[in-house]
């Protein structure tokens, strides 16, 4: 009875931290679409919305391109300007 009963709780705790880690593993990158308090909406670029939980989104707001890795979001650089060019050689 003892052994059943260790099995259960090894398979538990397996499964209980199987989903936990998979939590944390969200690293993905996109445009902020909505923020609510500590949940931020980023649209990839596939055009698919999800919604994370993140420990930090300092300086975030709507319309960044932000990288969510380990709970943070972090803003990303925006994209150097491009400078005209003249039609000469």
């Amino acid at each position: 009875m003892k052994m059943k009963a260790l099995i259960a709780l090894v398979v538990a705790m397996v499964f209980t931290l199987g989903v936990a880690g998979l939590s944390f593993a969200t690293d993905m990158k996109g445009t902020v679409t909505k923020i609510d308090g500590k949940k931020v909406t980023i649209k990839d670029a596939a055009g698919k919305d999800s919604t994370v939980e993140v420990k930090n989104a300092k300086d975030v707001k709507v319309g960044d391109m932000v990288t969510v890795k380990d709970g943070t979001a972090t803003k990303e650089a925006a994209p150097a300007k491009k400078k005209a060019t003249s039609g000469g050689y």
